[in-house]
């Protein structure tokens, strides 16, 4: 089972501001900048989709309405709809935030499987209120390929055994997986539909494509041996913004900084997590992007990782070009609480740690945060180029 949260952040923001309903809205970024973090179907009729610029979105759908969002918002919709299905099915595969693969394999024994994912929809619409689809199949290919034929807000089963006749009318650009380039490569031989895939040899598909061959030969057909895997440990956490207007002062993008690594801190701490590696990312305005990383010790305090990403300022950024993009990464995670430094820590250092951060459990995040950071919340951004 393919479970997808349809238009996710917009129907969030429709729950809490019912105005926004039936008409075409964009979340993420102005007119003027920014990229389309998700957008209603209102606003995809004219050729709007996530990823695009704001500006170009604005142009093909000038009626839009922009909202800026509230990760916040989403996050706790989304831990709402997840507590359900764990409550209700036995092994779940979260891949997104609005997104989840569910193992009904066995439950046939004592439930229908269509019903008791008909049963998961319903429940999930009932109690949180929001839009929702999924897709029923054998394999997580064709369960996530259902699911978009469903949308919006419906449900589709495809038997074991009509894999093959369910693809066949599709566009080959409908195979979760399958690139622009490698799609424009199959049209420059006649191969439009799945059909006509279905019907090439693997041998030929090898030959043009190599190993990715074999891969596209089977998800045509139906066959993806790929299990659900019910947890998988995050590896990095990042975030990143992007201003209005491109940024060349040292101070403005120090004090961004300063506030990202707290948030991202705060989370790692909250999460029982550390990192060994801290990293930036900045695009000038020409989109020419560049990063810089280095390895540190294990650590979730910003007391050391603002430093370190200070330092990475310095030697990536070239102070003469304006700046549109900034960003901060933690990665190499591991388990672990917060490590005391015997030479730089003191009781109180890990006291004031400890109240910060319950205090922003408490009240929200950035209730408590260092000075040097509060000039970004005087600033106009868009929160959703945040992972």
């Amino acid at each position: 089972m393919h479970i997808d949260l349809d238009s996710f952040f917009v129907s969030v923001e429709r729950k809490f501001n019912p105005e926004l309903i039936g008409k075409p809205v964009i979340i993420g970024g102005n007119a003027q900048r920014g990229v389309v973090a998700s957008c209603s179907y209102e606003a995809r009729k004219f050729g709007v989709h996530s990823g695009m610029s704001s500006r170009e979105a604005f142009k093909l759908c000038p009626e839009a309405i922009a909202v800026r969002g509230n990760h916040e918002l989403y996050s706790q919709a989304s831990k709402e709809v997840t507590q359900i299905i764990h409550e209700m099915v036995p092994v779940c595969q979260k891949s997104s935030v609005d997104e989840f693969y569910i193992d009904l394999t066995g439950t046939d024994r004592f439930y229908d499987p269509y019903k008791l994912a008909t049963q998961v929809r319903q429940r999930v619409i009932r109690e949180t209120g929001l839009p929702i689809s999924f897709g029923l199949a054998s394999g997580k290919t064709v369960a996530k390929m259902a699911t978009n034929r469903a949308k919006p807000n419906g449900q589709l089963f495809v038997p074991h055994g009509s894999e093959m006749a369910f693809l066949a009318p599709l566009p080959i650009s409908a195979i979760p997986g399958l690139g622009q380039s490698t799609a424009s490569k199959l049209y420059a031989y006649g191969i439009e539909k799945i059909g006509d895939l279905q019907r090439v040899e693997h041998r030929f598909l090898e030959t043009v494509f190599g190993k990715a061959g074999k891969w596209i030969w089977a998800r045509a057909r139906g066959i993806d041996p790929a299990e659900i895997v019910p947890h998988a440990d995050r590896k990095s956490i990042s975030t990143e913004r992007t201003f209005n207007t491109n940024i060349a002062d040292g101070r403005t993008l120090e004090s961004v900084l300063v506030s990202m690594t707290e948030e991202l801190s705060s989370k790692l701490r909250r999460e029982n997590k550390l990192a060994s590696c801290l990293a930036i990312k900045i695009r000038y305005a020409n989109f020419e992007t560049h990063m810089q990383q280095e390895k540190i010790a294990l650590t979730s305090a910003e007391h050391i990782l603002i430093p370190g990403i200070k330092n990475l300022l310095k030697r990536a950024w070239n102070s003469h070009r304006p700046v549109r993009l900034i960003g901060v990464r933690l990665s190499q995670l591991c388990t672990g609480s917060y490590q005391i430094n015997l030479f730089e820590d003191n009781e109180q250092q890990i006291k004031l740690y400890q109240a910060i951060d319950q205090i922003n459990f408490k009240f929200g995040d950035k209730t408590v945060c260092r000075a040097a950071g509060m000039e970004v919340g005087t600033r106009n951004f868009n929160p959703f180029l945040s992972d």
